[in-house]
């Protein structure tokens, strides 16, 4: 058994962007926080699939070129190969959970 707790650990970019609670050996998941005006930056992953639930915020997310609005509660899964972004393009902070089913670090291909 593992155990860890969320405000133990911090955000990669201070306030915001990721915050892993596990890093494999199975699979990657932690929380998310996007500041006003930030973004998650494009990209997709080889064989990875990720899945982001949202608590809080209302976000645009862009996949495969399709954009849509996310409202809280909302859990998107992402095939493999799925190009994604999130953009907090509102006022609030968003907030979101997210778990990549594999444990791959370097499965990441960032899009210009």
């Amino acid at each position: 058994m593992d155990k860890v707790n969320a405000n133990d650990k911090p955000y990669r970019h201070g306030q915001s962007g990721p915050k892993y609670l596990f890093r494999g050996p199975n699979i990657d998941w932690g929380v998310i926080r996007f500041l006003p005006g930030e973004r998650l930056g494009r990209h997709k992953h080889l064989e990875v699939e990720e899945t982001f639930f949202f608590t809080r915020g209302t976000p645009k997310m862009i996949v495969n070129g399709q954009e849509f609005r996310i409202e809280e509660g909302d859990a998107v899964r992402l095939s493999p190969n799925d190009d994604h972004d999130i953009v907090n393009d509102t006022s609030e902070p968003v907030d979101a959970v997210f778990i990549k089913d594999r444990y791959k670090p370097d499965d990441k291909v960032d899009i210009k």
